[in-house]
């Protein structure tokens, strides 16, 4: 219902471009969102409601008279009754405050054996007109050490347009962004370029290049034994969630997303 919902405002569409070197597991069908993987996102909040609030970076959770004060790099703390969190895994784990002391010995094992594979992405910007020469909307490279993906990605969107121009988009393996995981941003561009080169030597010269850490790129291990979320604690609520518990895919997001609402109605 979540994908047809999806589909019928235009969100996703079913995957028609060709990509090369793809393994399709019977009975799965694959889509791609049109206007990027954040109009899901937009759409979601967008129903929710519910006042957005971006580049909040949180960095203490503390317990205060009975609810939760949550401190920030910038501004004042805030206090609320129900605290939800579905950044990744590690990074709960950063957090300071009450919240160190909330989390038992058990839970702290559990979301300690939480890991993450880390790439590298790197996107190539072409001005209007450029054309590449390339057979696929996207390919899968299985014989290089630094690159595993190409994408076209307005072809791989279908949405090519004589106006814009078109852009690549290179993820590396999971073996070259965790040895690489420190170094240089600009080092690192340049030994991907490299690589992209071999193996697409007729690409053009971007008119812009930006090389990006996903540091927290897929779940290689979730929490065990997990039914999509953890309760850190009841009065006042405070619960963790997201695909660090259950697995890295839209199907994962959801699967801890209904469980998250189910756990938190209770409490609202």
């Amino acid at each position: 219902s979540f994908y047809e919902e999806l589909v019928s405002h235009g969100i996703l569409e079913p995957l028609t471009a060709p990509v090369e070197g793809m393994v399709v597991r019977e009975g799965s069908c694959n889509y791609v969102a049109p206007q990027g993987i954040s109009s899901v996102v937009k759409y979601y909040l967008n129903q929710s409601g519910a006042d957005i609030f971006y580049e909040q970076h949180v960095t203490h959770i503390s317990l205060r008279d009975g609810r939760w004060e949550v401190s920030r790099k910038v501004g004042p703390p805030e206090q609320f009754d129900v605290v939800i969190l579905t950044m990744p895994v590690p990074q709960i784990l950063q957090l300071q405050g009450d919240i160190l002391s909330v989390i038992d010995g058990s839970q702290k094992q559990q979301l300690e054996c939480v890991s993450y594979s880390c790439r590298y992405a790197l996107g190539l910007f072409y001005g209007a007109g450029t054309g590449l020469d390339v057979p696929w909307a996207a390919k899968y490279i299985s014989n290089d050490p630094c690159v595993r993906f190409i994408s076209s990605d307005k072809r791989k969107r279908n949405v090519e347009s004589p106006e814009v121009g078109p852009s690549l988009v290179v993820h590396t393996t999971v073996t070259f962004g965790s040895e690489h995981l420190g170094s240089d941003p600009a080092e690192v561009q340049q030994i991907i370029l490299s690589h992209l080169e071999k193996i697409v030597p007729s690409l053009p010269k971007p008119n812009s290049i930006k090389c990006h850490k996903w540091r927290y790129s897929q779940v290689t291990k979730a929490v065990p034994n997990c039914p999509g979320h953890m309760i850190l604690h009841t009065q006042p609520l405070l619960i963790c969630g997201g695909d660090g518990f259950t697995h890295s895919n839209f199907d994962g997001c959801i699967e801890s997303a209904l469980s998250l609402a189910e756990a938190v109605k209770p409490h609202l």
